[in-house]
């Protein structure tokens, strides 16, 4: 399957250090040889990439890794094809314009049957199950809200519709509206949240520090989740199949299933 990556965080954030790991994982570490993409929101702004070479000899990713370019939201995702092949237009994340935002989404799993979805405006470019199901997922969105709603009513929205999609197979997504990242885990996410008093950290996926007190200031607090943990000296939390967080600002929320917020 793919491996995702995703970012939130409370001031504009350089993911290169975990963006290193994943990039990895794309034909060196991991199988995922297939093609990659990221996106990066700035302001009301979406600046996205794709490749559909090997992110780990990707010419496009060696940039990116040389480039800051400091984000609030970062999705990101490295493919391994099972269905749609190899392609631009079959790399995630894609992209579509809902309420006057971009919205973004990357997804790993195959969901069966996903097709037989009935669409409203939203079409595919390319022929993935994923992007039928981002297709679907905006076009249940736009029915049920004339404009753009608030956060919340979102969070209360998004559950049972990524429950939906999981009820076909594997769902493990991250869905982007430059204000809010939603992760649903269907098999396998994890997320780490570092605020003050930042540490070091190592990836597992390459021989590269950093000593994020010198990256950040004293009120900076930002969440990744992947696939998989990128590093090795710091604790991830891994997610229990069927939910769902929503990160803004760095801060989790967390969703549960179907709408149902799990109490810890």
């Amino acid at each position: 399957m793919c491996e995702l990556l995703g970012m939130s965080a409370n001031v504009p954030t350089d993911i290169r250090f975990s963006f290193a790991g994943l990039a990895r994982r794309g034909g060196a570490t991991g199988p995922h040889a297939d093609g990659w993409g990221i996106a990066f929101y700035e302001g009301r702004g979406c600046r996205a990439f794709h490749d559909p070479e090997p992110s780990a000899r990707s010419d496009l990713a060696r940039l990116l890794r040389a480039y800051p370019i400091a984000s609030r939201i970062v999705v990101a995702h490295v493919r391994r094809a099972n269905r749609g092949r190899v392609s631009t237009e079959n790399t995630h994340p894609f992209v579509r314009e809902l309420w006057g935002r971009p919205w973004t989404f990357a997804h790993n799993g195959q969901l069966k049957g996903v097709k037989r979805l009935a669409l409203g405006r939203f079409r595919p470019i390319g022929t993935t199950d994923s992007e039928h199901a981002f297709c679907w997922l905006l076009g249940e969105l736009d029915a049920r809200f004339s404009a753009l709603p608030a956060s919340s009513r979102l969070d209360a929205a998004l559950p049972p519709l990524f429950g939906r999609l999981a009820e076909l197979g594997v769902f493990n997504a991250l869905l982007g509206d430059g204000r809010t990242l939603w992760a649903h885990c269907g098999k396998r996410l994890s997320v780490i949240t570092r605020r003050a008093p930042f540490g070091r950290a190592t990836l597992l996926d390459e021989d590269l520090e950093v000593d994020f007190a010198a990256e950040t200031g004293p009120d900076d607090v930002v969440s990744v989740v992947a696939t998989r943990p990128l590093t090795r000296d710091e604790t991830w939390r891994e997610l229990v199949p069927g939910e769902t967080l929503a990160l803004r600002d760095g801060e989790i929320r967390d969703l549960g299933r179907g709408g149902v917020v799990l109490r810890r």
